[in-house]
């Protein structure tokens, strides 16, 4: 009776702690909730991989190791990115002289679709080199409401274009040298409903902008 009282005295409250240790949920960072880095790459293109991207033509894909492998699968929750904005940060590093005007759709192709089965936004129409950046909500971009967001997103697809709308893809242009070969860097942060994007919590980005 002595041990055993002895046991629930000292040994016991160990024995629960040590389970509720176990048992608890690992606590995300305060930053990390908030944002997330959906792809940072930085890449060359030319007319020739234009014209030989694959199933679509100006197109350069972001699948595999390119797009954050620890993105969300549900977009709206615990936490909701669906409702909040990306911020969209585009460094032209070479361009052709000429200043022909110039812009990349950037298309979510989600695990699940419905309707046109995914949605795009845009980076700024540019005409030289420089960084261009901008806050755009997530529910204000073309055919959003295509994506069936809890089921989260599979790939990026980024496309170069002209400034004419929908269909000005550069590869069809006549004058396709104003606009390759050109030498890009695209990030897409992710930032939570309610949050206010923090470029601090970027990795690899100069501190001067």
């Amino acid at each position: 009776m002595k041990k055993y009282l002895l046991y629930l005295f000292f040994l016991l409250p160990t024995v629960l702690l040590a389970q509720a240790a176990k048992n608890a949920k690992p606590v995300k960072n305060a930053a990390q909730q908030k944002q997330f880095v959906l792809f940072d790459v930085e890449f060359t293109y030319t007319k020739e991989d234009a014209d030989n991207s694959t199933p679509s033509k100006s197109h350069y894909y972001v699948t595999g190791n390119k797009i954050n492998p620890n993105r969300p699968k549900d977009w709206t929750s615990p936490v909701d990115y669906r409702n909040g904005t990306v911020h969209m940060r585009l460094e032209v590093l070479e361009k052709p002289a000429g200043n022909a005007p110039t812009t990349w759709s950037l298309c979510y192709i989600p695990n699940k679709g419905q309707g046109n089965g995914y949605g795009c936004t845009n980076t700024s129409v540019y005409f030289d080199k420089g960084v261009y950046e901008k806050d755009i909500p997530m529910t204000s971009f073309w055919e959003n409401e295509s994506i069936i967001w809890t089921e989260g997103i599979k790939q990026m697809d980024l496309v170069i274009k002209d400034n004419s709308g929908g269909q000005g893809h550069a590869h069809k242009r006549a004058d396709h040298e104003l606009f390759f070969p050109t030498k890009v860097r695209i990030t897409m942060v992710q930032v939570a409903a309610g949050a206010k994007y923090d470029p601090s919590q970027v990795p690899n980005l100069p501190r001067t902008q």
